[in-house]
């Protein structure tokens, strides 16, 4: 998905070359992208006797939703343990948590609004 998002429209040969060495095969990339498909993540335009790949769902929307999955299965759905967990075996900075700090601060004012 990542490399989708990256390029936004992109056929076959586009995906593989954005693949590290040593690249996969390209039938291990068109089962993941069948995959994907059929889970609604992935569409494609028909052009020619290929295939133009393109995301069905935005990025946010798709780790929203894998975070929310993880926070409910692995942290009895408890975004708290989730975050106490994330602060503590993360090795944050202290920079980096006052940064989390004012960004939940700022999302508490927003919603108050």
């Amino acid at each position: 998905m990542q490399y989708i998002w990256k390029l936004g429209n992109a056929f076959m040969n586009e995906l593989l070359d954005q693949y590290p060495e040593p690249k996969p095969a390209s039938s291990t990339v068109a089962t993941l992208l069948k995959r994907m498909q059929d889970k609604g993540c992935v569409g494609y335009k028909k052009m020619g006797r290929s295939r133009q790949y393109y995301p069905l769902v935005k990025k946010s929307h798709y780790f929203s939703k894998h975070i929310n999955s993880i926070i409910e299965k692995y942290f009895d759905d408890s975004p708290a343990s989730f975050a106490s967990f994330f602060t503590r075996e993360t090795n944050l900075t202290d920079e980096q948590l006052l940064e989390l700090q004012k960004i939940v601060e700022k999302e508490l004012k927003n919603r108050k609004q």
